[in-house]
């Protein structure tokens, strides 16, 4: 299959030819539909520090993906081959006493797909069970691939409630717009946006925030004159990393404001604990998603007609990845997709099914399926083509369908 990988300890990437993986115990083999470029995959492209300290080569990178299961291992539950899905890039050790506490994103042994194990640029690619989310509801491949950042944004921007309340986003990069989508949404008063690229403010005004400013023009006091503010901001959303930028947050926050900080600054920086502690402020680190809630999150503010499709601004074959990190790394774009869907398995003959589609026909009590016709869609094929008003409510433990809504699924296809 054609991956990905970061062959050599240099800046670049190679497409190359490497063996398809098998699933383990546990696990289940997904055909990889589209994935998204993130930050991190520009970090190893460009092999700074970070990454030279970090990984050890060669590596399949990626960890932003969509994709439809091809094959299940045994002792498999909940997922199914033809399922379209994306992949928790945190893989957690499943033992210590957070993971054991039900706090699976703050395991101490988190291992990070595309980083430290094989990630998901590739035709083909392998994930714990534990770690797919299974899209019960439509939802379009692309916007399924970008579930990993969509979560970190859902994660900081539900940290607090919003409700009413005026928010200050510093960072209208790719995840700092999808918190403001979210935080407009779920029905914050004044969503105000922050950073120094016009073209992304300009995707911020797409997504309905109340006010996108270019902070080389204005300051964010200056924002809140604009909108007749008077006692700053009560909650913070800190996306960028910048310094700066925090300070500036902190310098116009509410007494009793709230900051979520997801964005990693480079390295230390002093700021004033003073106005911390007087104005009595809050500030909380975010890492990741929550197991599973944010994801439940994230499905059902899809459902319920949040639009994210102004945050993917451009689309890309794979083999043209050179161009697409180039684009990623320009600063003035959303999100960008790599289509990974012209893939298939050489040695397969054109209407032969695979192993997992055969497997598919027979139950576990021996006895056949009914085949799928010719020209029937796959699951991933039919929630990537339905809207979203026939959509079924995600389950929010264990990810599988109640038997009310497997009755108006059958309802729906009968």
């Amino acid at each position: 299959m054609k991956a990905l990988v970061k062959e050599r300890a240099e800046a670049g990437l190679w497409l190359v030819d490497v063996p398809e993986p098998t699933p383990g115990p546990g696990e289940v083999l997904i055909r990889v539909l589209r994935t998204g470029i993130c930050g991190t995959d520009l970090h190893i492209r460009k092999f700074d520090d970070w990454a030279r300290h970090t990984l050890k080569l060669p590596l399949i990178v990626g960890h932003e993906f969509s994709g439809e299961v091809v094959e299940v291992a045994p002792g498999v539950e909940n997922v199914a081959v033809g399922d379209l899905v994306s992949g928790e890039g945190h893989i957690v050790c499943g033992t210590c006493r957070n993971c054991m506490a039900g706090r699976r994103h703050l395991c101490r042994n988190t291992v990070g797909l595309g980083v430290h194990r094989d990630g998901a640029f590739a035709e083909y690619i392998t994930l714990p069970a534990s770690n797919v989310w299974v899209h019960r509801t439509p939802v379009d491949p692309d916007v399924a691939a970008i579930f990993d950042p969509f979560g970190n944004a859902v994660h900081t921007a539900l940290s607090f409630p919003l409700v009413g309340e005026d928010v200050l986003i510093t960072g209208a990069g790719p995840i700092g717009l999808m918190a403001a989508a979210v935080a407009t949404h779920v029905g914050a008063r004044n969503v105000v946006i922050t950073d120094v690229s016009d073209e992304r403010l300009d995707l911020a005004a797409k997504l309905g925030v109340t006010l996108a400013l270019n902070v080389r023009r204005g300051s964010v006091a200056d924002g809140m004159r604009r909108l007749g503010m008077r006692e700053g901001f009560d909650v913070g959303l800190e996306m960028s990393g910048n310094p700066q930028a925090m300070r500036d947050m902190i310098a116009n926050m509410t007494h009793g404001g709230k900051i979520a900080m997801l964005g990693l600054p480079a390295e230390e920086f002093a700021i004033d604990w003073a106005t911390v502690v007087t104005s009595m402020i809050t500030i909380k680190g975010i890492y990741g998603r929550e197991m599973f809630e944010t994801w439940y999150n994230m499905s059902v503010l899809l459902e319920k007609g949040l639009d994210l499709s102004p945050v993917i601004t451009d689309r890309f074959a794979y083999h043209d990845f050179d161009a697409a990190f180039d684009t990623a790394a320009s600063g003035r774009t959303g999100k960008v997709i790599l289509d990974w869907s012209g893939g298939a398995r050489p040695e397969r003959a054109r209407n032969e099914p695979t192993k997992a589609e055969a497997a598919a026909t027979m139950n576990t009590s021996g006895g056949a399926r009914p085949e799928r016709a010719r020209n029937e869609p796959t699951k991933a094929e039919a929630a990537a083509t339905m809207n979203t008003g026939g959509g079924a409510r995600p389950e929010r433990a264990r990810n599988e369908p109640t038997k009310a809504e497997a009755a108006a699924t059958m309802n729906r296809s009968a």
